[in-house]
């Protein structure tokens, strides 16, 4: 079966992690193009406040909430799609857990915490919406992850680590579902540096507060991607042109991106002088506070992506990854010496 996807006016889409962040943006969003949204998080008072501001908006919504890192909270999330829309065209597996620190210092049980959210969450998310999907005629999973998952960064060694599994799990996933020609397509996301409360949430181990290292990106540049990719087949979306810069450094040069990070990589994830709402910290194991696209620290935010918008186009869907191929290339075969 080929893959046809609904346009975003026609589709039911799950979003979990949507109390906040890149999954609010792309529920706000999602709701204003005409979607029906089903959406999902751990903050079930955040989640309330934010359907009542989409309902106010004309959004038809269904809440859940849930911990995608139970399995049952997934299970139940189809559940109320199916119960109060019919089922869903789309599915988008957003929520995540992140921690700053260094991989010694960050706890085993955190570690796999990270896990369970970011991949486990993932993964069960995934396995849900196919098997739902192959009986709807089709439809998209959208895995959001991560340049992290091309290029690790100091002081993020578990969150670098999940989107680094999470890559594996999508790529795998595509393959299985289009060896079967189920009709489903499977994208992930790969944003840069976004403004939303990311480092607020995250676990910090640092003895100053975390933050993103600049550039970023404005969060509703990663609903876009998100929202181009339930309508629109894609393998992989970029967002933000600092994050494809130094996911293909990070290939290309590896031991001189290992150097730099050395040198400079715990300083740009700092920001002591604001540290943001204290209210937001720490949401690793329990919700904190909910229900902003944005981060609270100062901080300038880019509202366009041009590498982006070259990828939505039909034939420059391979662009990226052979400009990245032929860097490669070229950079090796400069260094091999001549004989």
């Amino acid at each position: 079966m080929a893959v046809s996807l609904k346009p975003i006016a026609g589709q039911i889409i799950v979003i979990t992690g949507a109390s906040s962040g890149n999954g609010l943006a792309t529920a706000r969003e999602a709701v204003r193009r005409g979607a029906a949204v089903v959406i999902a998080a751990r903050n079930a008072e955040a989640l309330e406040r934010v359907a009542a501001d989409l309902r106010t908006a004309g959004g038809r919504v269904a809440v859940v909430a849930g911990d995608v890192a139970n399995e049952a909270d997934v299970e139940r999330i189809a559940d109320t799609a199916i119960e109060t829309f019919g089922g869903f065209d789309s599915w988008v597996n957003n929520a995540a857990a992140a921690t700053y620190g260094t991989v010694e210092q960050v706890p085993i049980a955190d570690h796999r915490r990270a896990f369970d959210v970011n991949y486990f969450g993932t993964l069960q998310g995934s396995l849900v919406a196919a098997r739902h999907l192959r009986t709807r005629g089709g439809g998209a999973i959208i895995n959001v992850g991560s340049i992290l998952g091309d290029r690790a960064i100091i002081q993020q060694g578990p969150y670098s680590a999940t989107k680094h599994a999470v890559q594996a799990l999508t790529d795998a996933l595509r393959m299985e579902l289009e060896r079967d020609r189920a009709g489903i397509s499977v994208t992930l996301i790969k944003p840069g540096a976004i403004d939303t409360p990311y480092p607020e949430h995250a676990r910090n181990f640092m003895d100053k507060a975390p933050r993103l290292p600049p550039p970023l990106y404005d969060p509703s540049l990663v609903a876009d991607a998100i929202l181009f990719a339930c309508a629109n087949q894609r393998r992989e979306l970029y967002v933000g042109g600092g994050g494809v810069l130094s996911s293909l450094v990070g290939q290309i040069a590896p031991r001189l991106t290992d150097l730099a990070m050395e040198v400079i990589g715990t300083r740009i994830q700092q920001k002591p002088s604001d540290p943001g709402d204290p209210d937001r910290r720490d949401n690793l194991y329990e919700a904190r506070s909910d229900g902003t696209t944005h981060g609270s620290q100062k901080v300038h935010a880019r509202s366009t992506s041009l590498i982006l918008e070259a990828q939505k186009l039909p034939w420059a869907a391979g662009g990226l990854v052979a400009l990245g191929v032929g860097a490669i290339v070229g950079l090796s075969r400069a260094a091999t010496p001549k004989r």
